[in-house]
């Protein structure tokens, strides 16, 4: 039976952490690190997740601020928006939520956002950074599977590593963190041939996919690491990963449930981000920050 890791533990753990950084900042800077997040339009699942973003920055002692704008908001509305947080020194992190309305250029609102306001990770610097291995802010979700296996004790250095998915937002950098931790990773995905076999061999099978339960028993190697990035609702309004849980719980070494593994994770590695992008903005020490 595979180790099953716990999501709301690693993610409240390190909220802890981080609400104790976030206080040692208001202490040394007389303000406390502040995340602003624009959302155009209403769409209900992006009001919800907003919604939780504010929650979880003031729990964490944090300011918190929603910057609402209308579905037919022009180009230059949005980014003029943007502008303005980037001139506002009380804005540590700003993040765009997506999806944003069809008719706005999307790379050009992410790429508005300065690299060091950049808490989701997507402006090119961040990216360019982190396959560089050079500092910088990481996409959260990557980052959050990244501490949930060394959590579970994955051992990652010289393991075989499969990310099925190619996304900006998840499998790419996903790949770049394996990476940077020595293991050896292919990136996999709807074109892949073979993929039934390709997934079977790894040590740490990542699934990024956004297909329900594709990820069966005979997918994954006995004893690999299976981390479930996936988020899928079922007719029946269930929500389940991309892996079969069911299936390769009795089969893996361990695996995240879908909801409670990587979801609460995503949260925690974004007010993680803000204090990091807060800290390095007032030039504190690096060496004092303590997450």
């Amino acid at each position: 039976m595979a180790k099953v890791i716990d999501g709301k533990v690693v993610a409240a753990a390190l909220r802890v952490r981080v609400a104790a950084a976030a206080a040692d900042f208001a202490a040394r800077v007389g303000r406390p690190a502040g995340l602003d997040v624009v959302l155009v339009g209403d769409d209900a699942a992006s009001q919800v997740y907003v919604r939780n973003k504010g929650r979880a920055c003031e729990e964490a002692g944090m300011r918190s601020a929603i910057h609402r704008l209308p579905a037919d908001a022009a180009q230059a509305e949005v980014e003029a928006l943007i502008d303005g947080l980037m001139a506002d020194e009380r804005v540590d992190g700003v993040l765009v939520q997506l999806p944003l309305p069809k008719h706005l250029d999307e790379q050009a609102v992410l790429d508005r956002v300065a690299p060091e306001k950049d808490v989701d990770g997507f402006h090119p610097s961040n990216v360019g950074a982190l396959w560089l291995g050079r500092e910088g802010l990481v996409p959260c979700t990557p980052w959050g599977c990244m501490r949930l296996l060394d959590t579970a004790g994955v051992k990652l250095e010289g393991a075989r590593g499969v990310v099925v998915g190619r996304s900006n937002i998840v499998g790419k950098p996903m790949a770049a963190l394996l990476l940077r931790r020595s293991a050896t990773v292919v990136m996999a995905h709807s074109k892949t041939q073979d993929l039934a076999a390709l997934c079977a061999s790894a040590d740490v099978l990542v699934a990024a996919v956004g297909r329900a339960k594709m990820i069966g028993a005979a997918w994954v190697k006995p004893g690999a690491a299976v981390i479930d990035v996936g988020i899928n609702r079922t007719a029946e309004g269930k929500l389940v990963g991309d892996v079969d849980f069911d299936a390769v719980v009795g089969h893996a070494g361990a695996i995240t449930p879908v909801p409670g593994g990587v979801g609460p994770m995503t949260i925690a590695c974004l007010l993680e981000n803000t204090v990091r992008a807060a800290w390095r903005r007032a030039g504190l020490p690096k060496g004092e920050l303590s997450i």
